[in-house]
């Protein structure tokens, strides 16, 4: 089975939305969740929801009512002090609200305090991981997630696959998921140099 991103997802009454992001488990290796784009609301939705999937479509087992109930993936959570330094700093250099009067300032500490900013909703110690993600072998970037491949019977990531904006022609490269280091702020780190990655057998990833 693959996840493939930004693809329709089709509900049990009709297509809804599209994949934007799959969540694993690091520890696992294995896919907990995917992200689904409906109407401008992304959803997260329990990989077990899917019941098909193509390279070009997704179908799962709820309804369209159902996929609306589910946990948003972004919400609307208090500001972090990084951004309040940001939303501050750009008051305090305001010709409207600079110099400061006391009614200034206490119309700035109002603003800040009900200052939010938008966190997508990862399930605690699991990463969300985002199609075109920079891919960076140990000697430099190597290109771009196209999808992931994924054991059906374990739920596990098998493979990443760059399909495009990559060094070795048009032919897919597919990474195993052990020669993956780590994952961080959208891009995955591999074990691998670009040398190596250019020799790795090409496993067979559906086309779209």
């Amino acid at each position: 089975m693959d996840v493939p991103l930004d693809v329709e997802v089709h509900c049990s009454d009709g297509a809804r939305g599209r994949s934007t992001v799959i969540i694993v488990d690091p520890k696992t290796e294995q896919v907990t969740h995917f992200v689904v784009e409906a109407q401008g609301i992304e959803y997260l939705v329990p990989i077990d929801i899917i019941t098909e999937s193509s390279p070009s479509r997704i179908q799962l087992r709820w309804s369209g009512d159902e996929l609306t109930r589910a946990e948003p993936f972004v919400k609307e959570v208090p500001a972090d002090e990084e951004r309040l330094e940001i939303l501050a700093g750009g008051m305090t250099g305001s010709s409207v609200l600079g110099p400061y009067t006391s009614p200034d300032a206490a119309y700035m500490v109002e603003t800040l305090a009900a200052a939010t900013m938008q966190e997508e909703q990862v399930p605690h110690s699991e990463l969300a991981l985002h199609r075109e993600a920079r891919v960076e072998a140990t000697d430099g970037g190597v290109g771009q997630v196209d999808e992931f491949l994924i054991d059906p019977q374990t739920k596990r990531i098998s493979h990443l696959v760059l399909r495009k904006g990559h060094f070795w022609g048009k032919r897919d490269v597919t990474i195993p998921v052990d020669q993956i280091d780590r994952v961080e702020a959208e891009v995955v780190y591999l074990k691998l140099d670009k040398a190596a990655v250019g020799q790795l057998n090409s496993v067979p990833a559906p086309k779209k």
